[in-house]
């Protein structure tokens, strides 16, 4: 165990055992049935739902017998990203756990501590015989890094709490409050081809480039593969006469993209051209991002792949036209919280698929509207090039609550233990606090969690120390849950 000496030893343990299955985004079968399988074994009630989410209750301890029910909740699966040239298969290879220093973070791939830390603090409360705490009751959800869809499909009626602790939170010392609801959506272009005519072949990649959540470090300035693939196309377009034969971007829809290619057909003669356009353009790229992604770099090499077919020139200025034109990024700022991202979308995958060209975005707002109008936005787009668009995956926001209990409770307690006050934040990500607070009446909410960095992203680390100061509040908090009383 490459954790066995950190603290707290039963949260690490349980995060060891979680790098260790299989929980990509719609692959939550083995994990679910882990938890499941922990509950039995230490007679805990539990319910596993056809979708695999699962929950489980434990009795108070004793003298806290009438103490309010608290909810604890976490989602069990994962983004699964990694270097372009890591060999690694997310469906049977354990995580690669390095620890540097203060940190946890993997070799070239995701980590999974979004959000496998809050699985593991819960699985370190159910399993403790010794912790004080009020009745708990522990939801883990599944497919919430596409669209929260474990949490949507959720029957809440066996539930009691009226309380709700969230843990996907990156933030120590933050409060989360409230945040933004969101939904997905795809663009298709029908594939149309060309006879190829040209027999020498280009791949270009833009790569080095931070990524990072769509939702948290949407407001860091950081370049999107995507859409910095749009604007050397369009250049190209304008430079010289060249097919598309082949494209991608990104991974997932809720990651800013960090690497995109595009491989195509051209006449030799204009080779010097191509050349000098790509290196006039990494380097503007290099110093539009050169704080926020230092590394941004674009390479292009002469492949010996042939190509029988390319896409239609018809397709191609269709494709061109959506890279360099579509929305991304923020949108709108909050005029009631300073510094809060009150509206974005993320052009987060461009796929080269079996019979279409899939555009995959991620929209994020506070206000429905707004949501709505950037949804409008990218039908209007499709509507012109002639393509499909699908909405799919919404999900609510979570409004802020003025008079919670909870809340209180959770700054009560902080300012006891750090002599200052906690951070009340609001977030412009997607949580599933909202559709807890949609299906459950008068549910007072809140989100904390440890510090982690560059999350969704192979760069992801989590903090040792933060872990464990996290988790000593969080007990400090069930311990002082007999002062809670309920309506």
């Amino acid at each position: 165990m490459v954790l066995k000496d950190l603290e707290p030893k039963s949260v690490f343990y349980f995060f060891e055992k979680l790098t260790k299955i299989p929980r990509e985004s719609g692959n939550e079968q083995e994990v679910s049935q882990y938890i499941v399988d922990f509950a039995k074994s230490r007679d805990l009630e539990y319910y596993q739902d056809e979708w695999y989410n699962v929950i489980v209750k434990k009795g108070a301890t004793k003298g806290y017998e009438d103490a309010p029910t608290v909810i604890i909740q976490g989602h069990i699966d994962m983004v699964c990203e990694k270097n372009m040239d890591k060999v690694f298969d997310f469906e049977k290879d354990p995580i690669e756990l390095v620890v540097k220093d203060d940190f946890i973070t993997s070799n070239q791939t995701t980590l999974g501590a979004d959000n496998g830390i809050a699985v593991a603090y819960a699985l370190a409360l159910l399993d403790s015989k010794t912790i004080t705490h009020p009745p708990l009751e522990m939801i883990f959800t599944t497919d919430e890094e596409v669209g929260m869809k474990g949490a949507l499909k959720l029957d809440t009626s066996v539930l009691k709490g009226k309380y709700f602790i969230n843990l996907d939170t990156e933030e120590e010392g933050e409060l989360l409050v409230s945040c933004a609801g969101g939904l997905k959506s795809y663009i298709n272009l029908s594939k149309e081809y060309d006879t190829n005519k040209e027999a020498h072949t280009y791949k270009i990649l833009i790569h080095g480039l931070k990524g990072g959540h769509s939702g948290m470090e949407i407001d860091k300035n950081r370049a999107n593969a995507n859409e910095l693939l749009g604007r050397l196309l369009y250049q190209l377009q304008h430079a010289m006469a060249f097919s598309i034969a082949d494209i991608g971007g990104g991974l997932k829809d809720n990651a800013i993209p960090r690497e995109a290619f595009v491989t195509i057909t051209t006449h030799t003669t204009h080779e010097e051209n191509l050349i000098e356009l790509v290196k006039g353009l990494d380097t503007a790229f290099k110093n539009e991002y050169k704080t926020s992604d230092p590394e941004i770099n674009i390479h292009i090499e002469k492949i010996n792949e042939t190509f029988t077919q390319v896409f239609s020139k018809t397709l191609q200025e269709k494709l061109i036209f959506l890279l360099l034109n579509l929305p991304n990024g923020i949108q709108t700022m909050s005029a009631d919280i300073e510094g809060l991202v009150e509206s974005s979308l993320n052009f987060g995958v461009l796929i080269n698929d079996t019979d279409v060209i899939k555009l995959v975005f991620a929209l994020r707002s506070s206000v429905k509207s707004l949501l709505y109008y950037m949804r409008d936005q990218i039908k209007s787009f499709a509507d012109y090039v002639e393509g499909e668009c699908i909405q799919t995956a919404e999900y609510p926001e979570w409004a802020y609550n003025k008079d919670s209990k909870l809340r209180e409770l959770f700054v009560k307690v902080y300012e006891e233990m750090y002599q200052q006050k906690p951070l009340i934040k609001a977030i412009h990500a997607g949580l599933e606090c909202g559709v807890f607070a949609e299906k459950i009446d008068d549910l007072d909410l809140i989100s904390i969690g440890p510090d982690m960095f560059e999350v969704h992203t192979p760069n992801e680390q989590l903090s040792i120390s933060s872990t464990k100061r996290t988790w000593e509040y969080l007990l400090e908090v069930l311990k002082n849950f007999n002062t809670l009383q309920e309506d």
